[in-house]
């Protein structure tokens, strides 16, 4: 079990099997790295694929830089991997990748700190070898057994095997955490990263228990200290209850938020005004940003995980690692003991 995730940690220089899940478009620079200064694997945004490339290149790096020198530990960034009806993928995704690559191989702070590329939402399976040439892992998100299974056959490092209650983006066929996480586990010969639903030691021990080399989370970590998005969204997610959360379509796939006024009112009327996809997917885009960085939780889109009930207290990250950790040992120690004490009595 420790042998797992005690290697994937080695791999990325992290003291722990904590990762904050890519929680774009908006900037989850201080986020990233706090959680890196903390001793898990920081996750850097990509600008919103909307962006004119020049400008989503340069964004992209400067958040990698400002990581790099203030966290000085290691960090990964997310890049969404949308598609073309051509199939082919989006420009500004392949621009990312491009970039990210680009950078680790020049170099310097940022390229000694800078561990991994986690792609979601499609497959960039042409890329990577050459992630992986870079001296980068390639950690792919995915929502099934099969998809798991192909990212391992073209060569990705590690999956994250992501439930559907998880928040933001998700995935179009439902399957839960609980349910997808073993089998990805039992499929797949590379390590498992298990993301939705995981907010506190209990979910960290019983995916350890389970084989994972490590969890992943979003919705926990905006409820932390040290990040850009305004208090009203935090507060929002603490002080929601079971059965708040909701899913709308998003950019990809469906998304999960918290029900209020934007997506049970205004989402509705203006899709029903026929406007295109684009105009759309912009007023998602600006809709977030209202939420996440003015505050405004009721017009603005609050994009959270059904975990948020279970989200009771604002931390620092650090605080929120290190309880995590101790919580989770307690409980494999508990139950290491109790099991030993029940194979004693039947021996």
């Amino acid at each position: 079990m420790g042998a797992v995730w005690q290697a994937l940690c080695g791999r990325l220089g992290t003291k722990y099997p904590i990762m904050q899940d890519g929680m774009g478009p908006s900037p989850t620079t201080a986020l990233a790295t706090a959680v890196s200064a903390a001793g898990g694997l920081g996750s850097v945004s990509t600008p919103g694929l909307l962006t004119p490339e020049a400008e989503l290149r340069k964004k992209l790096r400067d958040r990698m830089e400002q990581v790099a020198v203030d966290a000085r530990g290691s960090f990964a960034v997310n890049i969404p991997v949308g598609t073309l009806a051509s199939g082919e993928m989006l420009p500004a995704s392949e621009a990312c990748i491009d970039e990210a690559i680009r950078i680790k191989l020049a170099g310097g702070p940022v390229g000694e700190h800078f561990a991994a590329v986690t792609t979601s939402a499609g497959f960039p399976g042409g890329f990577t070898e050459r992630i992986k040439e870079a001296g980068l892992l390639h950690i792919h998100k995915v929502g099934s057994v099969r998809h798991a299974v192909k990212a391992a056959e073209a060569g990705v490092d590690v999956v994250i095997a992501s439930g559907f209650e998880m928040g933001g983006h998700t995935h179009l066929r439902p399957v839960s955490t609980m349910v997808l996480a073993p089998q990805v586990i039992a499929e797949v010969d590379i390590p498992v990263i298990v993301s939705g639903g995981i907010h506190d030691g209990h979910g960290l021990a019983a995916m350890l228990a389970m084989g994972a080399a490590g969890v992943a989370m979003g919705t926990r970590f905006i409820a932390t200290e040290e990040h850009e998005w305004h208090p009203n969204y935090k507060q929002y997610i603490v002080d929601s209850r079971e059965w708040d959360d909701m899913t709308y379509q998003g950019y990809y796939a469906p998304s999960r938020g918290l029900r209020n006024k934007a997506l049970l009112e205004d989402l509705p009327a203006l899709k029903a005004t026929g406007v295109s996809v684009d105009e759309l997917n912009q007023w998602k885009e600006d809709r977030g940003y209202l939420a996440q960085m003015e505050g405004d939780t009721e017009t603005g889109i609050v994009v959270a995980g059904q975990v948020s009930a279970a989200i009771q207290d604002i931390v620092p990250v650090k605080v929120l690692l290190e309880r995590m950790m101790d919580q989770a040992v307690g409980l494999l120690e508990a139950t290491s003991a109790s099991l030993a004490a029940l194979k004693a009595t039947r021996a």
